[in-house]
C-alpha cells in the first residue's frame, strides 16, 4: 500500500524544513531533536520492508501505529534519508558542546547507512566490503589463509591424534557439552554473577529485568530483544550442542553487560535524561550495530578479567553442569588459542558472499580454518545469507573495542580503567569511526 497523499505532504514538508535550517546554519541542539524524530520515523518506516530492520523500539506509540498503518515507498524513504544527512552537513555546528556534536554525526552517518540500506532493497548491488562500510561504517582487513596458521598449529600441538582437526576439537569438546535439563540452571547462575559483577562497576537501574527463553530454527545463537523501560528478551537458540564457554559468553554478551547493559544505559542517558529520541529505536542495518556488537563480544573479558573466568567456570559452572574437570586447563588454551581465529568467518563469507568461493568450499574452508563442525559452518552460513556483512560486527568489533579500550589505558592488566571506558562506549553515540585508537581528550 502506497502512503496517502497527506502522508506524503508532510514529509515533503519535514524535508523541506530541515534544508531549510541547513542554508540558515546547521542545527544545533534544538534542530537535532527534529532531525531526531524524522530519522525514528524512517526506521520504523523502513520496517515495513524489511523485516529485521527495527531490532527495537520503545518510542511514542502512535508513531509506531502510523508505520505500521501506512506503507511510505522505499523512494521516499531513500530521497528524505538523504536529504536529511546533507542538511546536516559532516560538521557539527560551530559551539556545539561535545554530545551536541557526537549526535550530530551519529544521526548523519545512520542517516547514510540507512539510505544505503533503502538502495539495497531497490536493487543495488554491493561488494563485501562496500556494504559494510556503507551500513557499519567499517571494513575488515583481508587476512590471506597464512594468518590463521599459527592458532592452528597451537591447537593441534594442544589436540594431538589423527583426522582433520576440526573432527578432534569437536571430540574433545562435547566433554564440556551441558546437559539440556541442566542448560537453564547453568545459564541464570551465569548471567547471575554478570550481573553482579557489573552491578559492583555500574549503577544500574533498580526496575531493570530480563526474560529468557529458548528457542529453536534460527540462525543465531543468542539474541537480546530490548524492550524499553530497561527490560529485555533474551533467547537462546538450543538448535546445535551449547557448550561451557558458549554459556559464559551469552550471559555476558545478551545480558551483563552486554545488549542488555547496553541498551539500558542508552535510554538512561541519552533518552530519559537528554530526550534524544533517536536512540529510541534501534536500526539493526547501521553502524549501531558495530558499537553494539563489538562491545558485547568483549564484555566477558571486562567482566571476567584474567583468571576469573577460569575460576568460574571450573569451579562453579562445572559442578553445576556435572562435567569433569580434569580436563579443563586444555580446554582453556584451546579456547586461547581460538581467539585468534575471530576474524576468520569474516574472511570465508566475504568470498562467498563475492561470488569468489561456492557453498560447499566455503563450508570446507570453515571446518579447515575456523575449525567448525560441518552443522556449525551450515548455521555460519545460514545466518551470512539472511544478514550478509553483518558478520563484521563480531570479529572486527571485537578487534576495534579492545584496541580503542588499550590505547586509552584500558587494556587487560587494568580492569578498573576498563570498565570505566567501557561504560562511556555503551552510554554514548559513538560511532565505529571513533573507535579508531586515539587517547581520550581531557573533557571526555
Amino acid at each position: 500500500m502506497t502512503a496517502p497523499r497527506a502522508r506524503l505532504a508532510a514529509l515533503a514538508v519535514l524535508v523541506a524544513s530541515a534544508l531549510g535550517c541547513a542554508s540558515q546554519h546547521r542545527p544545533a541542539a534544538a534542530g537535532l531533536d527534529a532531525v531526531a524524530e524524522r530519522y525514528v520515523r524512517l526506521v520504523l518506516a523502513m520496517g515495513r520492508h524489511d523485516k529485521d530492520y527495527v531490532d527495537a523500539y520503545y518510542g511514542p506509540k502512535p508513531w509506531k501505529e502510523e508505520a505500521e498503518r501506512d506503507s511510505v515507498p522505499l523512494v521516499v524513504i531513500l530521497r528524505t534519508a538523504d536529504s536529511l544527512a546533507a542538511a546536516l552537513g559532516s560538521t557539527p555546528p560551530a559551539g556545539a558542546d561535545e554530545l551536541t556534536g557526537q549526535r550530530h554525526r551519529y544521526l548523519e552517518r545512520q542517516l547514510q547507512a540507512l539510505a544505503a540500506r533503502a538502495r539495497m532493497l531497490s536493487g543495488e548491488k554491493l561488494s563485501f566490503d562496500q556494504e559494510s562500510q556503507a551500513l557499519y561504517d567499517a571494513v575488515a582487513p583481508t587476512l590471506p589463509d597464512s594468518a590463521f596458521a599459527p592458532a592452528l598449529a597451537r591447537i593441534d600441538s594442544l589436540l594431538p591424534g589423527k583426522g582433520p582437526l576440526a573432527d578432534r576439537w569437536d571430540v574433545f569438546q562435547k566433554a564440556f557439552m551441558i546437559p539440556p535439563a541442566k542448560l537453564d540452571t547453568v545459564f541464570r547462575v551465569a548471567i547471575a554473577e554478570a550481573r553482579r559483577r557489573t552491578r559492583a562497576h555500574l549503577t544500574l537501574p533498580d526496575s531493570e529485568s530480563f526474560t529468557v527463553e529458548y528457542v529453536k530454527h534460527q540462525p543465531w545463537g543468542g539474541y537480546n530483544w530490548y524492550q524499553g523501560g530497561y527490560r529485555s528478551l533474551i533467547q537462546v537458540n538450543t538448535d546445535l550442542p551449547i557448550y561451557l564457554d558458549h554459556v559464559l559468553g551469552l550471559a555476558c554478551h545478551e545480558g551483563y553487560p552486554g545488549h542488555h547493559v547496553y541498551n539500558m544505559l542508552l535510554e538512561q542517558a541519552l533518552v530519559r535524561e537528554r530526550g534524544c529520541k533517536e536512540f529510541t529505536v534501534y536500526a539493526l542495518f547501521s553502524p549501531q550495530s558495530l558499537i553494539a556488537e563489538g562491545t558485547a563480544v568483549v564484555a566477558p573479558d571486562v567482566a571476567f578479567p584474567g583468571q576469573e573466568r577460569a575460576r568460574f567456570e571450573k569451579q562453579v559452572l562445572c559442578p553445576l553442569a556435572g562435567l569433569d574437570t580434569s580436563r579443563y586447563g586444555r580446554y582453556e588454551q584451546v579456547h586461547d588459542a581460538i581467539d585468534s581465529l575471530s576474524m576468520a568467518n569474516i574472511q570465508a563469507v566475504r568470498r562467498w558472499l563475492d561470488g569468489r568461493s561456492s557453498r560447499e568450499e566455503t563450508v570446507q574452508w570453515l571446518m579447515r580454518n575456523d575449525l567448525r563442525t560441518r552443522e556449525r559452518a551450515e548455521k555460519d552460513l545460514s545466518f551470512a545469507e539472511r544478514y550478509r556483512s553483518y558478520v563484521v560486527n563480531y570479529g572486527l568489533g571485537r578487534r576495534m573495542v579492545l584496541a580503542w579500550l588499550a590505547a586509552n589505558g584500558g587494556d587487560a592488566a587494568h580492569p578498573d580503567r576498563r570498565w570505566q571506558l567501557y561504560q562511556t562506549l555503551l552510554a554514548s553515540p559513538r560511532l565505529p569511526q571513533d573507535l579508531v585508537p586515539q587517547p581520550l581528550t581531557a573533557s571526555r
